[in-house]
């Protein structure tokens, strides 16, 4: 009977020059066991080509340096994929695909997941229904042709932030409002929430930085108080993304409730563009002014020339 994988694609960013790690070929893939975080490096790694389908995941992933882990949980259930310590040339950080299917087979391949990172936070990515006894394959690859160091383990818990594709920047109206205002609602599917994590990244940083831990409010019943806001002041222009994490007790996952983009600009004041218009105006004619004088003397000569 054949014997059936499930494959983690990673796709990280570059760092200096390093050798090939050996599990660069899935034949020499590295196993991994529980809890086991190990670090790597995309870099020098290349592609079986033969190995991989990129029909199957579209435009989620561009292979460039993929190298193979395996794990076989011992029992059923939820298991997370823990991503850390990234160190990368850019601010992508990596990608990750699951597959099922037979090793370098891949007109056996089923996608579980894909998942684009975009930055170097320590995320998690969470595979639920894993089978025991069940081979699964990892393969990490540089996102975008970039290189990153890593550390990654598989577990029972979630490390980290959970992992999520960000909204698209493109259609962000850029705004002169320094002042950012952050509101949203805690579902009722959430009612174990105890607190809100506000973080926010610009786009070139590598890691999001933390702004506020809001801790959820309780009602003279003992529920949960349903609306929420903060208030976030930038200092300099920069397109920035904010993001939602709403955390819950007894280990159980964090979960991404909101996330936006702000592009922020400073434009000129009204005043300095008035004096900027002022400028203009008296350079311009000054411009004139020594123009006609020039022409003036230019004529003056000319006809000094014809009287002799």
């Amino acid at each position: 009977m054949a014997s059936f994988y499930c494959f983690l694609i990673v796709n990280a960013p570059f760092l200096t020059a390093t050798a090939q790690v050996p599990n660069d070929d899935i034949e020499q893939r590295r196993v991994l066991r529980l809890n086991e975080q190990v670090t790597s490096t995309t870099t020098g790694c290349t592609v079986q080509w033969a190995c991989v389908d990129e029909k199957l995941t579209g435009k989620c992933i561009e292979y460039h340096n993929d190298q193979w882990f395996e794990f076989t949980p011992s029992v059923s259930g939820r298991y997370y994929v823990n991503i850390s310590g990234q160190k990368c040339r850019d601010t992508r950080g990596v990608q990750l695909v699951v597959l099922t299917g037979t090793p370098c087979q891949p007109a056996t391949y089923r996608v579980l997941s894909c998942t684009s990172l975009g930055s170097q936070d320590d995320v998690f990515v969470m595979l639920d229904s894993l089978q025991a006894g069940q081979p699964y394959l990892l393969d990490v690859d540089g996102y975008l042709k970039d290189f990153c160091q890593f550390a990654l383990a598989v577990s029972q818990q979630p490390q980290g932030r959970p992992a999520a594709a960000e909204p698209s920047l493109s259609s962000v109206v850029p705004t002169d409002a320094r002042v950012v205002q952050m509101h949203w609602t805690l579902p009722d599917s959430l009612g174990s929430t105890t607190r809100f994590q506000v973080v926010r990244r610009e786009a070139a940083e590598f890691r999001s930085q933390p702004l506020a831990a809001l801790e959820v409010g309780r009602t003279t019943y003992g529920g949960s108080d349903q609306s929420y806001s903060y208030t976030d002041t930038l200092t300099a222009p920069g397109r920035y993304l904010y993001q939602i994490v709403a955390e819950a007790p007894n280990n159980a996952p964090p979960l991404l409730l909101q996330q936006q983009w702000v592009a922020y600009v400073q434009r000129m004041p009204s005043a300095a563009k008035k004096q900027a218009a002022t400028r203009q105006r008296d350079s311009r004619t000054m411009m004139q002014w020594q123009r006609r004088q020039h022409q003036a003397r230019l004529k003056h000569l000319s006809t000094t020339e014809r009287r002799k």
